[in-house]
């Protein structure tokens, strides 16, 4: 399988002058730009649903499993961004461990994550904007707020269609200037918004902390029900994979490595900071959260903060924390739309893409032209979309990234003991296994219309790989003739085994994962 190289790699990180991306990120705006993606709407709604229907008061211990779960991803994250520090992430790291195919479909995974991703929070974000401003008697018109497959009821009972939603369009075509105009520009962006939002937790945590009442964590963990899941450690361990996917975005500080000052030092402070800080503040989130009320309330809730904050006397919480959260939708749609464009880079780089998304802006050292057409794609398709189309930003896709990243450590410490590791993981083989093991049953967990999303999409992307990226791959073609044909022909093969070994994983763990867990007080 054609690979990159090591010194390839570095040579390209090394890079300066024009068509590079300029170098202006310090470990700070790392980790402000983990925490902008980590805290999200979902912190939100989701400890208060795994708290009613899983771990009770113990979403707390369920916070710390899932953390420790992201936390054998991130130390491998951090060796790669800090051994090879060049735009493009999990991509990269696949290109120099498991060749160009297996890049392609992990950056082919990434491109759904975050541009499906964006598209899906700036319609959540103009729905809460709308939210918002109606508590200060501020009404947008319905048609406007919608997109023309989506209709509305009135209070006197007409039903309107929409026409466009300009609120989402305007937030992703105003981010994207922002992404445009500079890396430096947009991470003092980011650190601005997640301060505010950080702010909101800070204050919900320290005005709701005195409020608790110590009956509502009896018992701290309630009883199994006799289902794994409801309850018990069992439910622990399902709160764990239900609030997981809060801590998901950790690894889009890995796209940002060709443009941090020292990346050796930086990047594994951006990457383990923002997940540790992250877990702090979710462990007392959720602390504070069941001490105000006791977790059977939040059945059902989509809006678990605002039954916590009826418990105080700080009415004005419930519109502060609507604020956060528009203000963090606003941070995940910011960072979204960075970790595309440099997975664009990267792969355009390689040729796998047309050229247009590798050219670098001599002003404002960034890919202005490909942040340019994909922000106005995504702001079309949030305008104009209904979001049960576009549907949730699923993380089937970042959960295979983080399997492929492990993987490649393990890979890369056989073939190359001996390169330089400004970071190393601890703990190797064991972390990288209990990394890979953590994510496929993450990934199992999901529904089987997921795994069909993500079986519709590789597809489709291996389809755009033989028709453009092999033909105009770089390495490809500093090949002989020859060699290309026996490169095709590898290629062809594993096309039409891949779809087989991803059924034939899914109904292994299927069947000998989830079925052990049927039934018994766990």
């Amino acid at each position: 399988m054609l690979k990159k190289s090591l010194e390839l790699l570095r040579q390209e990180a090394a890079a300066t002058g024009a068509g590079t991306l300029k170098r202006t990120l310090n470990g700070f705006n790392l980790i402000a730009i983990g925490i902008g993606v980590i805290i999200g709407a979902g912190l939100f709604s989701l400890t208060g649903l795994a708290a009613a229907n899983n771990a009770g008061p113990a979403v707390t211990l369920s916070f710390v499993v899932a953390a420790i779960g992201c936390a054998f991803s991130a130390l491998c994250y951090a060796e790669f961004a800090a051994m090879v520090p060049v735009a493009g992430s999990a991509y990269t790291y696949a290109y120099a461990t498991m060749g160009e195919l297996f890049a392609w479909i992990i950056g082919w995974d990434l491109i759904l994550e975050y541009s499906v991703g964006a598209a899906a929070v700036s319609i959540s974000w103009s729905q809460y904007l709308v939210k918002f401003l109606s508590k200060y008697n501020l009404h947008i018109p319905p048609q406007l707020v919608m997109s023309p497959f989506e209709t509305a009821t009135l209070a006197d009972g007409s039903v309107v269609r929409g026409l466009v939603n300009i609120p989402a369009m305007l937030i992703v075509l105003g981010i994207t200037l922002v992404v445009v105009r500079g890396t430096k520009s947009s991470a003092w962006f980011n650190a601005l918004v997640v301060s505010l939002k950080v702010s909101v937790v800070l204050v919900f945590i320290a005005l709701g902390w005195q409020y608790i009442d110590p009956t509502n964590y009896q018992p701290y963990i309630p009883e199994n029900t006799g289902v794994f899941g409801e309850f018990g450690w069992s439910g622990i361990l399902r709160g764990a994979g239900v609030v997981f996917f809060v801590f998901i975005g950790f690894d889009i500080v890995a796209t940002m490595a060709q443009e941090t000052k020292n990346p050796q030092r930086n990047m594994p402070i951006g990457i383990i900071g923002s997940l540790l800080i992250c877990t702090v503040l979710f462990v007392l989130f959720g602390h504070v959260l069941t001490g105000l009320a006791n977790y059977t309330e939040f059945k059902n809730s989509a809006a678990p903060v605002a039954i916590a904050i009826e418990k105080t006397p700080y009415a004005w919480l419930s519109s502060a924390v609507i604020l956060a959260i528009i203000v963090g939708y606003t941070s995940v749609i910011l960072v979204d739309l960075l970790g595309q464009t440099r997975v664009f880079f990267a792969m355009s780089k390689d040729g796998l893409l047309p050229p247009v998304f590798a050219r670098v802006h001599e002003r404002f050292g960034t890919p202005l032209q490909s942040g340019l057409l994909l922000g106005l794609f995504i702001a079309l398709f949030a305008g104009f979309v209904p979001i049960a189309v576009v549907g949730e930003m699923t993380s089937i896709g970042t959960l295979l990234a983080f399997v492929m990243v492990c993987l490649g450590v393990l890979i890369m410490r056989k073939k190359e003991p001996n390169a330089p590791r400004g970071f190393r993981t601890p703990l190797v083989p064991l972390v990288p296994i209990l990394g890979i093991l953590t994510c496929l049953v993450m990934m199992v967990s999901l529904p089987w219309e997921t795994w069909l999303r993500l079986y519709v999409w590789l597809v489709l992307g291996l389809l755009i790989y033989y028709i453009y990226g092999q033909r105009n791959s770089k390495l490809q073609l500093s090949l002989t003739g020859a060699a290309q044909q026996q490169l095709s022909l590898a290629r062809l093969s594993v096309f039409i085994i891949s779809p087989l070994v991803l059924y034939g994983l899914y109904m292994l763990l299927q069947t000998y994962v989830l079925s052990s867990f049927n039934g018994g007080h766990y």
